[in-house]
Formats: structure tokens, C-alpha cells, sequence
């Protein structure tokens, strides 16, 4: 590389949450700059509490770098009348040369980061943390900006990652940079004007715009605009792969290896993933952590909310990571999930990480304790957001298991962690 320097009830229920609880306060977004109130707390950022992100576990240390990608082929889809062409912002994480004593790079951006925290932003809107309540800030990742990649971990296979509705590309840092502590590249996407921010390297702040005036309520119309979420997102997610493609040519000088390529995403980015495999043969592999195959929960007994992949299947490897909380669980608990068990032709298999909730496969699992422990807690409490799963645990499953598939389907390393139930993971429920 050269800039990477080479030296419902849960259905229709949890839609509408998303659709319609992505708020009444997220109006107030348009497309601006940070509110005057998220600037001004700023000013106060050293008294907020703060938390740290849990170091990698890989042999490799991890760099990083942003990428302003525009897609050309398309105007922007969520802001209506535009001629603007699609713009994204996307980061590289790799494994990379140790960087001695120079400083690691903040989680999120500064724009982003006051954003993320206010009342317009993903950590009230999907946390429900009082506006203004962390310095979100002042989190740390554990890579280094431009530090040359390492060339001990050869070829990188490529992994794409898809945040969940309304999360910011920066909202599973801790299990990214993991990845790309064990020889991954690793690719998070932020999907413009449906992330509560994205900021960009002019200092321009994309907030949320995937619907106009008042959210919908009407099953139909939630529907509609679940479809044009998934679309809009697998489109982004091709245009990442045929951007890397054409850099792999010149700025990366080959360093990624596109010929084994895996996805994954937590939410809404989980059925990105899915339905991305479904329409480009390029993924080889992916991971659905949490998310449904369907608009508005599949409900049809004639099928026609679910999706082509639910439809249709597979026929490559995906795993399916459900929650243990009441309105969720294995594949036969999920409409869009069963379907999808059941047209599937490839390697499938559907863990359940027992005590934990939808915000347990995010940053939320190990920067909500810490933060709690400090006086900053979400509304409804921290087991209401994360589950009682301790955790640690939480975190090294989540690790293992995202590792153990992608180094068995893209690398031919299998340690049999998918096998079967595990000794080493009791608290992770296994079906195939």
C-alpha cells in the first residue's frame, strides 16, 4: 500500500422502533453542522465521563486510515431533488508495523463524536443516553493512522462491515480492530444520511435524511422504506468492493487480496450482508449478527415482505448470531430466518449468546459498563440495553466466533469452534 504506507412484537414492533423511535428529535437533522448545544458541550468534555476500548488480540498491531469515496453512477438517493452524486466514508483497518510512542486515533471523529452524543444522535436515538452525558470523544482506538502495513501478514483477505440502522461505521471498533489484529483487512462502511452522522474530510457533517417530514407509521409505508434501506445499503456495499478493486491497483499496491472477501454487520447491517451475498458472487462469507431478512417482519403467510435472500438462499456460508432476549433467539423464533434455514443451499449454522440483547454484537457491550460505572447510564438501565451477559464474555465470544468462521471460509483454517456446542463458550447456544 501507498497511502496505507507500504513500509414486531420483534417484527413489526422492532421496525417501527426503528423506523419511527429514529425520532420525532432526529428531524431536527438536516444535513447541517452540529447543533449549537452538541458544540457546547464540548467545553465541558473533561468533566463527562469516558471509556476505553478492550486491546486486540491478534499477533499483529493495527493501522487505520479513512477513505472519501463518490460514486459517480448515483445521485444521493436520500435527499430528494439533488444532484449531488453519492458520497461515502469508509476506513481501512489493517495489521500494520508497530508505531513506538505515536498516539492511536480517537474512535470517532470530533464532528461525529459531538454528534453522536446529542440529542439527535445514535447514543439517544438506538442507546438512550441522556444528550451531552459522555465525552464520546475521548475514546481511543488502539490503531495507528498511515502506519505501513505490516508485511509479515502477506496478502490481507478483505472483510466488509455494515453498521446497524442509524449507527455510525465507528460503532464496532473494538471487534473490527480485533480482525485486523489477526491479519484482516477490514472495511466499515458508513451508509450517508441513514448513519445519525457522517463527517467528512471538509468538515461537512451528514446527518440523518432517509425520510422526510414525519416518520411513517403505516406497516406499508415502513415497509417501502425498509426496501429502499437495504437497497440503498447493497449498492453502497458493491460500490465499496468496486472502489477497492480499482485502488488495489494503485494505492494499495495489491496488499488486499479480493479474491477472498467476507462481510459482516451487526442490525440491518447483518441482513446488508446477507442480501449483498445474495446479489454479488465477490462475498464469499458472511455474518449476520442480529438482523432480520425481511420488511416489517415477514409477517405474509405468502411471503411477499420477505426478502430475495430469505426467498432464495444461499448458496455460500453465512452464520446467524441471535440474541437471548424474550423477542428474539435461533433461527426458528425469526420469520425471515427460518425461510432463509430453509431455501439455503450453503454451510449455515445459528449461535444464541444467551443474557444478551441487539446492542450486545456493538461497542455498547464494553463501553456502556464502564461508562455506567461512572454515572452514565442508558434509560431503562444497563441490562435493558446490553443483557446480563458478563461483558468480557460477550466480548470474547463475539471474537472467537466471528474469527473461527472467517479464518475456516476464507483462510482453510478451521479450529471447529463451529462444529458443534463449545466448552469453551457455554453461554453460546449452537443450532444447525
Amino acid at each position: 500500500m501507498t497511502d496505507v504506507p507500504h513500509d414486531h412484537s420483534r417484527t413489526l414492533n422492532r421496525r417501527q422502533a426503528l423506523v419511527t423511535g429514529v425520532t420525532a428529535s432526529a428531524l431536527l437533522a438536516t444535513g447541517a453542522m452540529p447543533s449549537p448545544a452538541a458544540a457546547a458541550g464540548r467545553a465541558r468534555r473533561s468533566s463527562l465521563p469516558t471509556a476505553g476500548l478492550p486491546r486486540p488480540t491478534g499477533p499483529f498491531a493495527v493501522g487505520t486510515v479513512a477513505l472519501h469515496l463518490v460514486d459517480r453512477s448515483r445521485t444521493e438517493p436520500w435527499v430528494p431533488g439533488t444532484s449531488a452524486h453519492r458520497e461515502l466514508m469508509v476506513s481501512l483497518w489493517y495489521p500494520a508495523r508497530p508505531y513506538g510512542t505515536g498516539r492511536t486515533v480517537p474512535q470517532m471523529t470530533p464532528g461525529a463524536a459531538s454528534h453522536f452524543g446529542s440529542a439527535e444522535g445514535a447514543a439517544a436515538l438506538n442507546l438512550r443516553m441522556a444528550p451531552g452525558s459522555v465525552d464520546w470523544g475521548a475514546t481511543l482506538t488502539h490503531a495507528y493512522r498511515d502506519s505501513p502495513v505490516d508485511p509479515r501478514a502477506g496478502r490481507l483477505p478483505v472483510l466488509l462491515y455494515s453498521p446497524g440502522l442509524g449507527d455510525p461505521r465507528t460503532w464496532n471498533t473494538a471487534l473490527v480492530e480485533d480482525l485486523a489484529s489477526r491479519g484482516y483487512a477490514v472495511v466499515t462502511i458508513d451508509h450517508t444520511h441513514e448513519a445519525t452522522e457522517v463527517e467528512f474530510p471538509d468538515g461537512r457533517l451528514a446527518t440523518m435524511r432517509f425520510f422526510d417530514g414525519t416518520p411513517p407509521t403505516d406497516p406499508e409505508a415502513i415497509s417501502a422504506l425498509l426496501e429502499k434501506v437495504v437497497a440503498v445499503r447493497v449498492a453502497d456495499s458493491r460500490f465499496v468492493l468496486d472502489e477497492l478493486a480499482r485502488l488495489n491497483r494503485t494505492r494499495f499496491a495489491g496488499t488486499l487480496d479480493l479474491r477472498r472477501v467476507g462481510m459482516f454487520g451487526q442490525s440491518a447491517g447483518g441482513f446488508t450482508t446477507a442480501q449483498t451475498m445474495h446479489d454479488d458472487r465477490r462475498v464469499l462469507a458472511g455474518v449476520d449478527m442480529d438482523g432480520e431478512m425481511d420488511y416489517v417482519g415477514g409477517r405474509k403467510p405468502d411471503g411477499t415482505r420477505l426478502s430475495s435472500v430469505a426467498l432464495d438462499g444461499l448458496d455460500r456460508p453465512l452464520l446467524l448470531m441471535g440474541t437471548g432476549s424474550e423477542d428474539s433467539g435461533d433461527y426458528r423464533q425469526q420469520p425471515s430466518w427460518a425461510a432463509f434455514w430453509a431455501n439455503t443451499r450453503g454451510w449455515k449454522a445459528d449461535v444464541t449468546l444467551t443474557g444478551s440483547r441487539h446492542a450486545t454484537y456493538t461497542d455498547a457491550e464494553v463501553l456502556l459498563p464502564r461508562l455506567a460505572r461512572q454515572g452514565a447510564v442508558p434509560e431503562g438501565g444497563l441490562t435493558g440495553a446490553i443483557g446480563t451477559v458478563p461483558p468480557h464474555r460477550a466480548t470474547a465470544a463475539n471474537r472467537a466466533y466471528l474469527a473461527s468462521f472467517f479464518d475456516r471460509w476464507l483462510r482453510g483454517h478451521d479450529d471447529r469452534l463451529l462444529h458443534g456446542p463449545s466448552a469453551r463458550f457455554p453461554e453460546m447456544v449452537f443450532a444447525r
